[in-house]
């Protein structure tokens, strides 16, 4: 029977680099999150929970399920998550100049009449707006 590890390898250096989420979640669920995240890289192919713990050799671990209800249910707000994730990606690569931002409304050619005009409808009708 395999023992649940409470930290991905090289857990000190992930860590690190996550620490800007850790508020996000509650401690036992941070530990299966940085489990996800270091899977979730080496994994080849398909990004799934189950793939991420192959690849860590847990997908014998008895309490697997718990991977998965980070994602089905706990308590986080991925809007809160890309927020700071925004920050931080603005804050690393372009600190003291404008952000631009392009949208390309067209759509992939071989789409239904209905769905591009809904979409290209739904593009132009919402006003660009940032609020940090």
């Amino acid at each position: 029977m395999a023992k649940e590890p409470t930290a991905p390898p090289k857990a000190d250096k992930l860590a690190a680099w996550m620490e800007p989420f850790i508020g996000f979640f509650t401690a036992p669920t941070w530990q299966h999150v940085l489990v996800l995240v270091c899977g979730t890289i080496l994994s080849p192919g398909r990004r799934t929970v189950a793939a991420a713990l192959r690849t860590l050799g847990l997908d014998q671990t008895p309490h697997f399920t718990n991977y998965h209800r980070v994602l089905n249910r706990n308590q986080w707000n991925s809007h809160q998550i890309s927020r700071r994730l925004l920050h931080l990606l603005v804050a690393t690569f372009n600190p003291t100049g404008p952000v631009v931002i392009g949208i390309d409304d067209t759509i992939e050619a071989g789409g239904a009449r209905r769905s591009r005009h809904v979409a290209s409808t739904a593009t132009r009708s919402a006003p660009p707006t940032a609020t940090w």
